[in-house]
């Protein structure tokens, strides 16, 4: 695997489930052949495991990073699970500069976290990637979409480079938390790219709850659902990929 062009990147956001398959079996190697047939550049995980354990059905993070040659990664701790860390976690083949996890839980609600790395395409470019996990509430999402586009994390005066925002928003329809990122971002119009636009659950996939938006100054180039064999059991979620060129 190399990476793209210093230009160019493929961008992929796929919520790995804790590993639990739909067949229910917890199986990290399949996430892992997933992960590769993806060939992304930039991954953005959720919901993954890093308990502190030889046992990759728990140090799923550790079991990953151990096996993907060629990544810098990050994680962004959310809560404890099993007596460890669980959250999200990016890999980048360029070098994460920089990274900080910003918690959006609201109120007494499940904690949620919204992982910021800084990446270096090449000694001239860098980006800021957000690596997003909305909650399942309809009030809870309202309010932490209006956080996450408030001045405390993406619109932050110290956040002057391109952003890419990516992740599970938990929103099936078009709610505030959509609403909000198409009107400071790009999104992608998926009727030009997919027949369906679904990526929840995996094998039969009727809600479209997973997103990647960026600024005005990438370009789309092509963009999928990844529906390989393995894809279609190894999480509830399937991956999405964006192929994105930085224009200047």
């Amino acid at each position: 695997m190399s990476v793209s062009s210093s230009r160019s990147l493929r961008v992929a956001s796929y919520n790995i489930h804790k590993s639990r398959g739909l067949d229910r079996r917890v199986k990290p190697e399949r996430v892992l052949e997933v992960i590769r047939e993806l060939d992304a550049d930039v991954i953005a995980l959720q919901e993954i495991m890093n308990v502190n354990s030889d046992d990759a059905r728990l140090g799923q993070a550790r079991y990953l990073a151990a096996e993907l040659s060629g990544y810098s990664w990050c994680f962004g701790d959310n809560r404890d699970l099993k007596g460890g860390p669980y959250g999200n976690m990016t890999f980048s083949r360029f070098p994460i500069k920089f990274f900080r996890n910003y918690d959006v839980t609201w109120r007494k609600r499940e904690r949620r976290g919204c992982l910021r790395s800084d990446l270096a395409l090449d000694e001239k470019n860098a980006i800021h990637f957000f690596n997003v996990h909305l909650g399942t509430g309809f009030i809870e999402r309202r309010h932490q979409a209006r956080k996450l586009v408030s001045a405390d994390i993406l619109q932050h005066g110290k956040i002057r480079g391109p952003k890419i925002v990516a992740g599970d928003f938990n929103e099936w329809t078009r709610g505030l938390a959509s609403r909000l990122m198409g009107e400071n971002f790009q999104s992608i119009d998926l009727k030009q790219f997919l027949k369906s636009r679904r990526t929840y659950p995996g094998i039969l996939p009727f809600l479209h709850l997973d997103h990647i938006y960026f600024d005005h100054c990438f370009e789309l180039r092509h963009f999928r659902l990844h529906r390989s064999r393995t894809a279609l059991v190894a999480s509830d979620h399937l991956p999405i990929v964006a192929e994105l060129e930085l224009l200047k």
